[in-house]
């Protein structure tokens, strides 16, 4: 009698990986599952990184991520490459964080933050503490940005769009996401101003 040997099966082969997005998008509204699985891997990392900045919740951030990729997997046949695959990606993710922020309840309000007390340069716990504070204070900064300010913001620098990418995520025109970016920034500026 011949022992049998369970064998993991074969990792799947994601040919393409060295293709451009448009034609794995081609690829993929014909159902090609490799290809689109290329486009998920890809984009995935940069995606969920955006939804965590909108959402703060990296639980929150994984759902409306997949989610994402869900639709746009229903929705590719219908993907007319007026825009590239990534922008399109980011209009999808942008919507979806902005659907779940608009479901959840409200936050409880919070209580100012007080300035951090002076602390001793060796002493690591608190510099820990006062980078604790200071990344809670632009949290709550960013939060307190209007939805297309903090999007724009998040766009530009935290994932690196270019102005005419962030209008084409955000459907309107350069103008505006500069124009957003500057009250953005000069808001951001101010709610931190005590912690430079």
């Amino acid at each position: 009698m011949t022992e049998r040997t369970s064998c993991p099966p074969p990792e799947r082969d994601l040919g393409g990986r060295d293709l451009p997005d448009g034609l794995l998008a081609v690829r993929a509204a014909e159902r090609d599952e490799d290809s689109f699985a290329v486009l998920v891997q890809r984009h995935g990392p940069s995606l969920l990184a955006l939804a965590r900045c909108m959402l703060g919740n990296p639980q929150d951030a994984e759902e409306a991520v997949q989610d994402a990729f869900v639709s746009a997997w229903r929705r590719l046949p219908e993907f007319r490459h007026r825009a590239q695959f990534r922008t399109w990606m980011y209009r999808i993710t942008v919507n979806r964080c902005l659907t779940m922020r608009r479901r959840r309840p409200p936050p409880l309000p919070l209580d100012a933050v007080t300035e951090p007390a002076a602390a001793d340069a060796r002493s690591q716990p608190a510099l820990s503490a006062e980078h604790n504070a200071a990344t809670a204070a632009l949290s709550r900064a960013l939060r307190d940005l209007d939805a297309g300010q903090r999007i724009c913001w998040i766009l530009r620098e935290v994932q690196g769009l270019s102005y005419e990418e962030i209008a084409d995520v955000t459907r309107t025109n350069e103008p505006t996401v500069r124009g957003r970016l500057f009250r953005a920034r000069r808001s951001l500026q101010e709610a931190m101003g005590p912690w430079r």
